[in-house]
């Protein structure tokens, strides 16, 4: 007996495809939409009752003291220099990777670095954050004089290295984009290959790699466990690298497992400040993406 097939270009198939591929659009939005409606009816609350300003800018956060007090400032500053300092040692070193990935490296040293590359990107965190324990913390309290070596120089070293598949990545994949007439060109006007890369295809790759810095930074700022291992922990402003932190999301992380009613809601106010600095982190991304591409295409035309 002859088994009936079915016409993957039936109008009956197109329409099933059609119906998933929507239905798997609205369980995205709506998945999105109820995790911000959730943070934010659980975070703001506790944000209002202790004061926008108190709770944003306070210096002091004792959720457990007699007349507890929840200012994140410190954390907010942590949080922020850790982005920083990964991106300004873990950016250049990235984009560096990415060209000699597209431009300059034998296949066979590509693809090598490549697959490093890859496997950097499926390494836990949590055992990032172990090699930074028992190596980076050390190195920090011997050689640098650091009192127990958890510090912010600890952290931006940790987050520096794992942003570094994103970055990489993303910039290699604009990189290749560029289309082959633009070096050609640029080759053929006398430019030297490294002229052509840092004058004509870095350029052209721009909105790419700005995207790789952005989706970085956003790894940066929402990273958990390798920073709570390395950190200290102590919520305070940094004076210097070597001092103990506390950012955001390990003071989440490291207070959720005691805190009271009250405490436990202040805790996704947390969350809901830094659920705001990845919104803000998206929209830059769009707009420099955006316009990126509209200068790529006037420069085209």
């Amino acid at each position: 007996m002859n088994k009936k097939r079915t016409n993957p270009e039936t109008p009956g198939f197109e329409k099933t495809m059609e119906l998933v591929f929507v239905v798997s659009a609205w369980v995205s939005i709506i998945s999105v939409v109820l995790i911000t409606v959730y943070i934010f009816a659980a975070g703001l609350p506790p944000i209002i009752k202790i004061g926008v300003s108190r709770f944003i800018f306070g210096t002091q956060w004792k959720p457990t003291a007699e007349s507890p007090q929840f200012g994140i400032f410190p954390m907010i500053v942590a949080s922020l220099l850790g982005m920083a300092g990964a991106l300004v040692t873990g950016v250049p070193v990235g984009l560096f990777t990415a060209i000699l990935l597209s431009e300059l490296a034998p296949k066979r040293m590509a693809s090598f670095l490549r697959g490093c590359m890859e496997l950097m990107a499926g390494i836990p965190s949590v055992v990032y954050g172990f090699f930074g324990l028992t190596v980076i913390v050390p190195f920090i309290r011997v050689r640098l004089g650091s009192t127990t070596g958890n510090s912010l120089l600890a952290m931006i070293v940790i987050l520096s290295a794992m942003i570094l598949p994103t970055i990489v990545s993303i910039s290699e994949t604009s990189l290749r984009a560029v289309p082959k007439e633009y070096r050609e060109g640029s080759l053929a006007l006398g430019a030297s290959r490294v002229e052509t890369i840092f004058k004509v295809t870095i350029p052209a790759a721009k909105s790419g790699i700005m995207a790789s810095v952005v989706l970085g930074m956003g790894r940066a700022v929402g990273e958990t466990m390798a920073v709570i291992m390395v950190c200290g922990n102590i919520s305070r402003i940094p004076r210097s690298l070597l001092d103990t932190v506390s950012p955001m999301t390990a003071t989440i992380a490291k207070d959720m497992s005691y805190a009271g009613p009250f405490h436990q809601s202040a805790l996704f106010g947390i969350g809901a400040v830094l659920f705001l600095f990845i919104i803000i982190l998206n929209i830059v991304l769009n707009v420099v993406v955006q316009r990126s591409a509209e200068g790529n295409r006037s420069i085209n035309e």
